[in-house]
């Protein structure tokens, strides 16, 4: 059966963050995700963990300047200094917090400059990736779709997945998740199979929407069984967020003893 981790950058919402994280356990939940703690000391974000008898599992590196469109900055040229200090402080409270994953944000490309921000994005991770390696972190490269993020320096699992055998570092990954490489692939299923020996995390939500997964046109339940089929044990972050109140939605993980037993 997959293991759930509910993301408390987007679930639970209704809630401060504060309660967030009884809020899942509550629901049966017993990791959780949270993109970006970086307002929270990281003391406070444990004890709010180990209250609540939680594990981390997931974060993300900074955006950098998400006003300006900045959507990280690992793949952008001339931005070397600031991707570190933001990777340095994306390591520190995932070792804080025990959270074995780090999603590295790569960044919008600068337009004419696409060989220049692969080269950068390459050394970039190399780098982190061996500094993560220390800690026994994990470094996931998501590819994000180009509707959405339109200039991000990867979009599709072909793509990632030359870039992973570029870096060769054995603790970069892939982050597959549902809702981007539906729009820009589909045929999901086939994708998970494939490239199953360099998946390293699963996140999903509907599509349309972003919502939970019975609203929308992926038939998330089959992909679910297909995982437990292919063996895959890692996590699967549900990235959604809910259409009204968190319970309120989780009738499609009742079969999972997740959600109001009521």
């Amino acid at each position: 059966m997959p293991r759930f981790a509910a993301n408390l950058s987007t679930m639970f919402t209704e809630l401060e963050i504060t309660d967030r994280f009884a809020a899942a356990r509550g629901a049966g939940f017993r990791a959780v995700e949270y993109l970006m703690p970086y307002d929270h000391p990281v003391e406070k974000v444990r004890e709010w963990l180990a209250n609540a008898g939680l594990e981390m599992i997931l974060l993300n590196t900074r955006l950098g300047d998400a006003a300006a469109g900045e959507r990280g900055l690992a793949a952008v040229p001339g931005r070397e200094a600031d991707f570190r200090d933001i990777f340095a402080q994306s390591l520190e409270y995932a070792t804080g917090l025990s959270a074995g994953m780090i999603h590295l944000m790569a960044g919008v490309v600068p337009p004419g400059q696409d060989a220049e921000s692969e080269a950068s994005f390459i050394t970039n991770v190399r780098q982190a990736a061996d500094e993560a390696a220390a800690h026994g972190v994990r470094i996931l490269l998501e590819p994000l779709n180009a509707v959405d993020v339109p200039g991000y320096l990867h979009s599709n699992v072909g793509q990632t997945r030359r870039l992973i055998e570029s870096i060769e570092r054995d603790n970069v990954q892939l982050q597959f998740d549902f809702y981007h490489l539906q729009i820009m692939q589909g045929n999901l299923g086939a994708n998970l199979r494939e490239n199953l020996d360099i998946i390293g995390h699963v996140q999903f939500s509907s599509l349309p929407g972003r919502h939970e997964p019975q609203h929308g046109e992926v038939n998330a339940d089959y992909l679910f069984d297909l995982l437990d089929e292919l063996g895959y044990d890692g996590w699967v972050g549900c990235e959604y967020g809910p259409k009204t109140k968190t319970l309120e939605g989780l009738s499609w993980a009742r079969r999972f003893g997740l959600g109001s037993t009521e």
